[in-house]
């Protein structure tokens, strides 16, 4: 074999480390955390948490003909039940500016249906700045006490949802008002807002019930309680027993 004719391995190409290099460059582009830079915390009953606070409880009533009609008194029975519960100091009747006398009428029945519940010297009459001349200003009831409330205001929109030029526009978080109207609806529903901070205390066990079932089980018997169930055909229904 000829000298000439022995082949010996070439040096690596420069260029495979090169390409390897930039390679590397570019994936770790998917791990750059410019994304994650100012994220809103937690999801949103951390961005928009529902807290008690004193707060002002209002109901505004409307006059039907001159008066109160049978809704708007229950409205106002149920409005002192909850003053009851969990309001401090009075009630405050508020009529509009300008117009106390002419809803003095409504004024004296809202105090005799407050009375109705047993309320009494805790009522007191004022005014609220006039809205719109052309549109009918309730009476407003309202009392200071415990409520619950979101933290947050809500309709807030501090970035563009639709913006593809800017680091705001690549987070995959969801929008900083997301959330908040569904807390807020929750914090106005609620029944007694201590039930978002505690669980209620459990009511004591049936007596009579646990007797049963600890005697049935002495007696070898299943202490399940058997409830009869009767189907009915659905074409009986409404025919009244028919021919």
């Amino acid at each position: 074999m000829s000298r000439n004719s022995i082949r010996h391995p070439s040096p690596p190409s420069i260029a495979w480390p090169l390409l390897a290099g930039l390679a590397a460059a570019t994936l770790s582009g998917c791990g750059v955390d410019y994304a994650m830079d100012a994220v809103a915390p937690g999801g949103f009953a951390e961005r928009h948490p529902i807290v008690l606070a004193d707060a002002s409880t209002t109901l505004e009533v409307y006059p039907v003909g001159g008066g109160l009609d049978r809704a708007a008194v229950a409205r106002i029975r149920s409005f002192a039940e909850r003053y009851r519960a969990l309001g401090v100091g009075r009630i405050t009747i508020l009529a509009p500016a300008g117009q106390v006398d002419k809803h003095g009428r409504i004024v004296g029945e809202i105090r005799r249906a407050l009375a109705s519940t047993g309320l009494r010297g805790f009522v007191g009459v004022g005014s609220y700045p006039g809205g719109d001349p052309t549109r009918v200003a309730p009476v407003r009831l309202v009392f200071e006490g415990l409520k619950a409330e979101v933290a947050t205001p809500c309709g807030v929109w501090p970035d563009d949802l639709a913006s593809g030029g800017s680091t705001e526009g690549w987070k995959n978080d969801a929008y900083a008002n997301f959330g908040c109207a569904t807390q807020a609806t929750l914090a106005a529903q609620v029944d007694d807002p201590r039930d978002l901070s505690q669980a209620r205390a459990s009511d004591p066990p049936d007596v009579a019930m646990r007797t049963r079932a600890i005697g049935d089980v002495r007696e070898g018997k299943d202490p399940a309680t058997n409830w009869a169930t009767k189907l009915t055909p659905i074409g009986q229904v409404g025919q009244g027993g028919g021919t």
